[in-house]
């Protein structure tokens, strides 16, 4: 499967407020090698989504919880194609915080990506083009 598929696939898993976790969330962050009982569907999960994608497709991964962190993964590239990997930064370019998602398209002003953490769920949603810090190709994993 693809990983815009495998992305696609879990659209709209979304975070039970209150007291409760969703499952499927602690999910990822388990099969990434995070103990999911450990943390809860509030816990910043955009890069623990991007890497379970990514990781159960078959391609490299971040191995950190962080979004920034996939800046150091894949292959910048300029030319997006749909499943990239964008990493975008949060409250200001040079903060530690991010958020991180797969390439739908692009317009004029807007980037569209399918991430987890959006609108605390699965979704596709549209930043602001110059929030972009770099779009990712990534590599199939031998194993």
């Amino acid at each position: 499967m693809s990983i815009i598929n495998k992305a696609l696939s879990e659209y709209g898993v979304k975070e039970i407020i209150g007291s409760k976790d969703n499952l499927r969330i602690l999910k990822y962050f388990d099969e990434i090698g995070f103990n999911g009982s450990r943390l809860h569907d509030e816990t910043a999960w955009c890069s623990a989504f991007a890497s379970w994608v990514a990781k159960t497709s078959g391609y490299e991964h971040s191995k950190k919880l962080n979004a920034r962190s996939w800046l150091a993964v894949g292959d910048s590239t300029n030319m997006p194609k749909v499943g990239d990997v964008v990493v975008l930064w949060r409250e200001s370019p040079n903060s530690w915080k991010g958020h991180v998602g797969f390439f739908v398209k692009e317009t004029k002003n807007f980037v569209y990506v399918l991430g987890g953490n959006q609108r605390n769920m699965v979704c596709i949603k549209a930043y602001a083009k110059s929030r972009v810090l770099d779009y990712k190709k990534l590599k199939k994993t031998t194993n």
